[in-house]
């Protein structure tokens, strides 16, 4: 039997007949016409060669064929009331479901201890996989399913993409507790310069926005060490008298000594959440968005010292 040959609202027909053993009252249950029945029963015969109900004075009577697809018939419509109802609906305290996020280390490390405390509480069956997609590769892997968001700076312009700002936060100088430069509350131009930087950057080579901050003013810093992860840079900071300009709040999550940039220009970095327009009215992924950004909001009225 091809399916794709099977109006599959004709199992509707067939289970409304079984259940009244009348056609014209079956047709009235479903709101259409008796001949309309009466046409989706013949071709349901057509389709099983069996009459499938035998019309007698006692109605609709099933025949041995009938009876014996009526319950798989009702569990297969039963499958899709539930998948319909299901795409509607999301109940996280049932949910069992994946969410893939595309996301740096520094988001990981700010962002998931608190989802994981939130989503112990709300939806204990949600798991999260967290990876980092070529940001030139976000939009297709988004628009496939194979992401469910995005976290990154908001660069993308891709019309097929929704974002709203998730994070955001002040660069500062960063270093250890006893670094020679953490006696000072402050330090000056000359003394940022003349440390050794850790620079964090995706792309193998190009200037942050700080180094296009300080281009503009004829400088330079003296950047010794360039990664792509932030996580590495605590371990590195720890041991040597290295510098990291970095975001505010990495500092106080790793409790490093942080000094306000001695540089005017600077931009604040934002993160923002990405998601595919055609998500966007899906339950689950409402419900996911609305998840992150109340942690974010938490995290931001949390301000870094």
């Amino acid at each position: 039997m091809n399916l794709t040959k099977i109006d599959l609202n004709l199992f509707i027909v067939f289970d409304a007949i079984y259940s009244e053993g009348n056609l014209t009252r079956a047709a009235q249950i479903m709101g259409m016409t008796q001949p309309a029945a009466s046409n989706a029963l013949a071709r349901l015969r057509t389709t099983f060669d069996d009459p499938l109900f035998i019309r007698t004075a006692q109605g609709m009577i099933p025949t041995p064929l009938a009876k014996n697809i009526i319950n798989p018939v009702r569990g297969a419509l039963q499958l899709l009331r539930v998948s319909v109802h299901d795409s509607r609906v999301f109940d996280p305290s049932q949910a069992n479901k994946t969410f893939r996020l595309s996301m740096t280390d520094l988001i990981e490390d700010i962002l998931l201890p608190a989802t994981f405390q939130r989503l112990s509480k709300v939806a204990p069956h949600v798991r999260i996989e967290s990876l980092l997609a070529r940001r030139r590769e976000t939009a297709k892997e988004l628009a496939a399913g194979h992401l469910d968001f995005a976290i990154d700076i908001p660069l993308n312009s891709d019309p097929q993409l929704l974002h709203t700002k998730l994070l955001e936060d002040r660069y500062v100088c960063a270093m250890r507790k006893d670094h020679p430069l953490s006696a000072h509350k402050a330090i000056t131009l000359k003394q940022y310069l003349a440390a050794q930087h850790i620079h964090i950057s995706s792309r193998r080579s190009g200037l942050g926005p700080v180094d296009l901050a300080l281009g503009k003013m004829g400088v330079q810093r003296n950047i010794v060490l360039r990664s792509q992860h932030y996580l590495m840079a605590h371990t590195v900071l720890q041991s040597t008298d290295l510098t990291i300009t970095a975001p505010a709040r990495f500092a106080q999550h790793h409790q490093l000594h942080s000094v306000e940039l001695p540089i005017s220009g600077v931009a604040p970095i934002e993160s923002h959440l990405f998601w595919h327009s055609s998500a966007d009215q899906d339950p689950a992924n409402r419900w996911m968005r609305e998840q992150l950004l109340h942690i974010a909001q938490q995290l931001t009225t949390e301000k870094p010292i």
